[in-house]
């Protein structure tokens, strides 16, 4: 892990050079490449990640509705009687 944090600093240490990134309506940003990277990797990590979250929190509602609606099932039922052969 050490490892590739130096690999990773070395590479931004190396790519200082400054680079513009043009938008719409005459914007720029000027900033070293290793940040725009950077600020662009945390873009997309955070735009993968959102969207999971509120599926793993949809998924922790329903479950806990289900475990609630088995207990509720469960405490109101007696154990079944036996059937005896004639």
């Amino acid at each position: 892990m050490t490892l590739i944090f130096l690999l990773l600093l070395a590479f931004a240490l190396k790519n200082m050079d400054g680079v513009t990134l043009r938008y719409f309506l005459g914007f720029e940003w000027r900033a070293p490449l290793a940040i725009m990277l950077l600020v662009f990797f945390g873009i997309g990590i955070a735009s993968g990640v959102l969207p999971s979250i509120a599926v793993i929190a949809r998924q922790r509602r329903e479950l806990l509705e289900l475990k609630r609606e088995l207990r509720d099932n469960t405490r109101g039922t007696v154990a079944p009687a036996t059937v005896e052969s004639i």
